[in-house]
């Protein structure tokens, strides 16, 4: 079905000739008029995954933003829709149609459109599915301009050393493409342990890191910030593995007296051949064959040791149908050491990377008792190979 057909053109006009903050609205607005709907309301993830918040309407007043509705995501229609990537569709009491359709770009979930409409057909659910994934774009962009998209996650308040973490990771927890899904997460500790992750896909290679500076709250976060960044501005200068280890180890060791460790890998698109530098970092695990193994390779020291530090490059390949899991230590360590990784990740090997993320990380949220001693963060890799011979979902978002 053409996007002319179902209005795509005109909510998109419309978006982008309306300010920011009243983006979504124009969807809703377009929405009503065109299918008679009712109660048409964006929901956002909150930023740790365990609630949906609802956008209050454009020009509410200030202090109603503190009072938007929130509702617990685990086990609620939301949360089905986040997980199947199907919309849903239920009979009101009144003979009408509740419409709930994933808000998702290139695999990351934004959030949720819900709608009340007199009838459904295919021709209403195909339109209110293409909407959700034009609104995906819409907030997508918007969210540059306002800071109202980024107070729609925020469902606690943010310490300084969370606001400085928060805002050293991609805007997008999960990026799908033909070779490739990666998702990623971090739960954070009660003290804010310096976890992060990043990654970038060029022309030919996707680039993966995660790093965990050492100490807490914003000593912590204010070293990130120089690995960080050390790695960004290096690899953005088409620096390879090796220049981006040495240029964190020598940012930290002018700049800093603190140490970083970190894992640095870049995967060719083209053949699924990686080169990894390892500083002092936990070793990755890779399912393959519906067999879990932890990768046992060679440890360099971490960034910014106040001695001569020689980063090697390691080699391995990835096999159409691979699964590549890096970690940080808060996922095995202290009380999270009960938590099985590799049982995890054998029992979740059908599900799409943001679910194994979110079993990984609920499994360590609930060893620790939700009071995490140290930030646990995880990337999940997908590999399908270039030919995409090997992807495990038939449609980008299934889990069947």
């Amino acid at each position: 079905m053409r996007g002319e057909g179902l209005g795509l053109d005109e909510i998109l006009s419309a978006a982008e000739d309306a300010a920011p903050v009243e983006s979504v609205d124009v969807v809703a607005r377009n929405l009503k008029e065109r299918f008679g709907a009712s109660d048409v309301s964006f929901l956002f993830v909150d930023v740790v995954g365990q609630e949906v918040v609802r956008l209050p309407r454009a020009g509410a007043a200030a202090e109603s933003l503190g009072q938007a509705q929130r509702i617990r995501l685990p086990e609620s229609r939301y949360d089905q829709v986040l997980r199947t990537q199907c919309l849903l569709e239920e009979a009101e009491a009144d003979g009408a149609c509740r419409l709930v359709a994933p808000v998702t770009n290139r695999g990351d979930c934004v959030g949720v459109l819900e709608m009340v409409v007199p009838h459904a057909d295919d021709t209403v659910r195909d339109s209110v599915a293409q909407a959700a994934h034009a609104l995906a774009y819409i907030v997508v962009t918007d969210r540059r301009f306002t800071d109202l998209y980024h107070w729609g996650r925020r469902t606690t308040t943010m310490s300084l050393a969370a606001e400085i973490q928060h805002q050293l990771l991609p805007t997008a927890t999960c990026c799908e493409a033909a070779q490739f899904t990666l998702a990623c997460g971090l739960v954070p500790a009660d003290d804010i342990g310096g976890d992060t992750y990043d990654y970038s896909v060029d022309q030919g290679s996707l680039h993966l890191s995660i790093t965990d500076a050492m100490g807490h709250d914003t000593a912590s976060a204010l070293l990130a910030t120089l690995a960080v960044n050390a790695l960004r501005k290096c690899r953005r200068a088409q620096g390879g593995v090796l220049e981006q280890a040495d240029a964190a180890h020598r940012a930290l060791c002018e700049h800093s007296r603190g140490l970083t460790t970190g894992q640095l890998v870049r995967v060719s698109l083209e053949t699924g051949a990686c080169q990894l530098v390892n500083a002092g970092h936990p070793w990755p695990l890779r399912l393959r064959d519906d067999r879990v193994e932890e990768m046992s390779l060679r440890v360099n020291l971490p960034f910014g040791v106040p001695a001569p530090a020689a980063y090697e490059v390691q080699e391995f390949g990835l096999h159409p149908g691979d699964r590549l899991v890096l970690i940080t230590d808060g996922m095995h360590e202290r009380e999270a050491s009960v938590v099985d990784l590799p049982a995890v990740l054998h029992d979740t090997s059908a599900e799409h990377p943001r679910e194994v993320v979110r079993a990984l990380t609920d499994a360590v949220r609930h060893a620790c008792g939700d009071s995490l001693t140290d930030d646990a963060t995880t990337m999940v890799l997908d590999w399908y190979g270039s030919s995409r011979s090997g992807r495990r979902h038939a449609d980008a978002g299934s889990n069947t």
